[in-house]
């Protein structure tokens, strides 16, 4: 649930009724006091498993948004971070919020769809939070080609996805509910708004990486707890480029 100063109905309503951009271009002032920005205890899970993986010197945020994952880079990075987003009004959050902040290294901030990241090999370590349901599973090859290209070889690619609720469970019928309700008001409303969280499944994903080029593993975030089966809640998943 949104917090009294996040995002009102109306204004999510009228989000969800505007192209992908546009919509978080609307939601950005608001969005870090929405429940759409990644938990902090998310955040400080995948930073304490990545740290081990490194040194690293220069690190890239894909789709940062405001910015959250470009604050878990200054902690593990030693020269450089950048986020990268294609949302102006999330990256203008983003710099606003991140300007007062001390130590660490330098940020840069740019402006650029991630089909399409204008990076040379330069970047030891790219994280991504809570962006790919906005990519539909014909766009993930070429997505995680982008991120290849931008990292050095032997450069780690990381992010966490959580387990898929039990089905049946209300966790389950709501994404189901969710999905189904997007796919209807895309058939039906132009510009398209892409958001799905069902179009993510981790064997799927595993194949698109290692087709991609990349080696991948899975380590297991416990600090998140475990599912009644005893399955980690959540994983990390780490593509190293080869």
């Amino acid at each position: 649930m949104s917090t009294p100063q996040g995002p009102t109905f109306r204004e999510l309503a009228v989000q969800a009724l505007s192209s992908t951009m546009r919509g978080y271009d609307l939601l950005a002032p608001k969005f870090d006091r929405s429940p759409y920005r990644t938990p902090d205890r998310v955040l400080e899970a995948v930073a304490r498993a990545v740290r081990p993986l490194g040194p690293f010197d220069r690190g890239l945020d894909v789709c940062c948004g405001t910015g959250a994952g470009v604050g878990v880079l200054r902690g593990l990075c030693r020269e450089r971070v950048t986020g990268v987003d294609f949302s102006a009004g999330m990256l203008a959050v983003a710099r606003s919020a991140r300007t007062g902040d001390a130590g660490g290294p330098a940020v840069d901030w740019v402006r650029a769809d991630a089909r399409a990241l204008p990076f040379a090999p330069v970047f030891d370590l790219a994280l991504s939070f809570g962006a790919f349901g906005h990519f539909l599973p014909q766009q993930r090859p070429g997505l995680f080609a982008q991120v290849r290209a931008s990292l050095r070889p032997g450069g780690t690619f990381a992010f966490p996805v959580g387990a898929p609720p039990q089905v049946g469970s209300r966790a389950y019928w709501s994404l189901l509910g969710f999905d189904a309700a997007m796919r209807v008001r895309n058939a039906l409303w132009s510009p398209r708004f892409v958001m799905y969280y069902r179009t993510f499944p981790l064997t799927e994903v595993t194949g698109d990486l290692e087709r991609t080029g990349f080696s991948v593993r899975l380590l297991p975030l416990e600090e998140l707890g475990r599912t009644p089966d005893g399955s980690p809640r959540a994983r990390l998943v780490v593509a190293t480029r080869q």
